[in-house]
């Protein structure tokens, strides 16, 4: 009886250690790096396939002649060459240039904005019920529609731009904010109160922190209405003295009728987005996620 007893204890004993050993194991975080041939197979390898499919089904449709008008549909290298002519004359930055810091810099007033617009709502339930609906109504409504009351009030200059940009952002950033800090958990807040976290220093310290997985998805979807807000400024009121941007590029195209520049402000336009999303808020969304053991650093 008492070697079955023995038994039985030394058998949940070794589960317990077994279960304790797969905590720590999950628990455990990866330092090594991964090896260079599988980082490139995970991760440069796939959009490479995915860029080659899409130009090699773009020049079949040209070679075969399926779609045989270039006014229509040019050649990927039709396209190249207005690039690289545009590249070789200076003007390619230029394009560059006049739109990303535009944007950027309307990115940059709206999130001055947008934060402690969000907190506002989110922690004071008369302006929650005030403007809470407003907000969500502006974010829903085309970036576009902004652009002729903007040249109105403002003319045919920068501050419109940047008018557009705000009130195609703002909301975005503003109701990010909001779902994170709905999303805190009670306890948090009730911990931060007992030690002495309350008013600006709770929201500093508690709210701002636990909310950031929201916050960081609302600064995200800010930037891509920054951006389309941008582009659809330049396209509509476009002025000489304001330069050339990539949505100015766009329209020359289209007045144009060359398609080659069309696609080549298109090609821009997609570009820069991606490497936006990729150098700030990609590795800004990781980092939240790692933080928070969300994410094995490998």
């Amino acid at each position: 009886m008492a070697s079955t007893e023995t038994t039985a204890k030394d058998g949940d004993g070794g589960d317990l250690a077994g279960l304790e050993a797969g905590l720590d194991a999950l628990e455990t975080v990866q330092t090594g790096r991964k090896p260079l041939r599988q980082t490139f197979v995970e991760k440069i390898l796939p959009p490479v396939v995915a860029v080659v499919l899409v130009l090699a089904v773009w020049q079949a449709l040209v070679s075969f002649e399926i779609v045989d008008d270039p006014t229509k549909l040019p050649s990927p290298g039709a396209v190249w060459d207005v690039l690289r002519e545009a590249w070789l004359q200076g003007e390619l930055l230029g394009y560059i240039w006049t739109s990303v810091s535009r944007g950027l810099l309307g990115f940059f007033f709206a999130l001055l904005i947008g934060t402690p617009l969000g907190l506002l709502v989110a922690r004071v339930r008369f302006v929650r019920a005030a403007i809470g609906p407003i907000l969500s109504g502006l974010q829903s409504l085309p970036s576009v529609a902004w652009v002729p009351p903007a040249v109105i009030w403002l003319g045919l200059n920068n501050q419109m731009m940047y008018a557009v940009i705000l009130l195609g952002a703002v909301p975005s950033i503003a109701n990010g904010l909001v779902s994170g800090v709905d999303q805190v958990p009670p306890l948090f807040l009730r911990a931060g109160r007992t030690l002495g976290a309350t008013g600006l220093k709770g929201t500093w310290h508690i709210v701002l922190p636990a909310a950031l997985p929201g916050y960081v998805a609302g600064l995200k979807q800010g930037w891509a209405f920054s951006w389309r807000s941008l582009m659809a400024a330049e396209i509509i009121a476009s002025f000489p003295d304001l330069g050339v941007g990539l949505g100015q590029l766009l329209e020359n195209g289209r007045n144009a009728s060359d398609m080659a520049m069309v696609f080549e402000a298109i090609l821009l336009i997609l570009t820069v987005g991606i490497a936006i999303d990729l150098l700030i808020f990609s590795p800004l969304e990781r980092w939240v996620l790692r933080s928070r053991g969300l994410l094995v650093k490998g």
